[in-house]
């Protein structure tokens, strides 16, 4: 083959290319709140994914919430269930669907406040107060970063298009929520 047929064939397979994956991932929606270099991250890695037929059946890797609990603070007998969680608290929530189906009117939780920046991670829920709305919003932590004015946090609620508006420091934040009952 010639040089100028390869050529032609390589930029066709590239072109290619980025037709399957823009089809596949569809519309990149830039979030104001989030850094464009984590949201191009997080798109390359989905093209990668979609592009390798290894991992066609895997579902993506999404950051969880940490693990606040330890096997052995769980006790788990026929009639009884003993959780050894110090300063623990109940909570509740109200009919928003933004954290829909994981959290919704119908579950109940357990929370803790948490001592320090370190102890809160992407993935994390948390219950946290915000200017731009009355009484806690209980929102997922999508972002961590660092400013001049230090550590800050971007949440969104799991149904929700975009996140939050605003950074949340860690003074804003009440607790974190640890177990869902349903």
């Amino acid at each position: 083959m010639s040089k100028k047929l390869l050529g032609v064939l390589g930029a066709t397979s590239i072109f290619l290319a980025g037709v399957l994956a823009g089809a596949a991932i569809g519309p990149v929606h830039l979030d104001d709140n989030i850094p464009t270099v984590q949201i191009i991250k997080e798109k390359a890695g989905e093209v990668i994914d979609v592009m390798n037929p290894l991992n066609i059946d895997v579902s993506p890797e999404r950051a969880s919430p940490g693990d606040w609990i330890t096997d052995q603070q769980v006790e788990v007998y026929s009639n009884r269930i003993i959780l050894d969680i110090q300063d623990a608290e109940w909570a509740i929530f109200t009919n928003t669907n933004s954290m829909d189906p994981v959290i919704d009117e119908t579950a109940s939780a357990l929370e803790v406040v948490p001592q320090t920046e370190a102890d809160i991670e992407v993935g994390d829920i948390v219950s946290y107060n915000s200017e731009f709305a009355d009484g806690s919003i209980i929102h997922r932590v999508v972002y961590k970063g660092q400013d001049e004015q230090g550590i800050y946090f971007i949440m969104k609620g799991d149904n929700n298009p975009t996140s939050d508006p605003g950074k949340v420091r860690f003074d804003q934040i009440n607790r974190v929520l640890i177990a869902i009952f349903y």
